[in-house]
């Protein structure tokens, strides 16, 4: 409580509409309302670390660097012109991440929103470039007969 300069103390104010008093002077204490400043943001499910708190910072955040270090493999690789498997690994990884993010109670900064989210986020990316990925000329390892059919009647001479 704030003291004043003769040593009493006063009732704290008002700062903003949220904890205004209500018409009979009661301080409000229930609000369907957001808070005028947001203080806090609430961390995802399974946001939480992966490992104790005191484990080194790389072992507590082990699934998202086990993405991003095959993310960045596949990357190489797709730039050292190995395009197909390294587009193949980046795909792998995103699954990967949506495996994690099923089967882990925590997953760290791997959890970005909630856990649902996540796995169909990171799965349908992970299989829609995996699917590419098969399907990429010359010598394509995946063949869907429809889609050439498609192409075909969109892309009349």
């Amino acid at each position: 409580m704030p003291v004043e300069d003769d040593g009493t103390t006063t009732e704290p104010t008002a700062r903003d509409a949220i904890s205004a008093p209500d018409a009979e002077g009661r301080p409000r204490r229930v609000t369907r309302r957001f808070p005028l400043f947001t203080r806090d943001t609430a961390r995802p499910e399974g946001g939480g670390r992966a490992a104790s708190r005191d484990a080194p910072a790389p072992a507590r955040q082990w699934p998202l660097l086990v993405v991003l270090a095959s993310v960045g493999l596949g990357l190489l690789l797709t730039a050292l012109d190995v395009f197909r498997y390294g587009t193949l690994l980046i795909g792998a990884a995103l699954l990967a991440g949506a495996v994690l993010r099923w089967m882990l109670p925590s997953v760290g900064m791997l959890a970005v929103r909630s856990r649902f989210t996540d796995i169909v986020t990171y799965g349908v990316l992970g299989l829609v470039i995996v699917l590419l990925a098969m399907m990429a000329q010359p010598k394509p390892w995946l063949e869907i007969p429809f889609l050439k059919d498609t192409l075909h009647f969109t892309m009349r001479k």
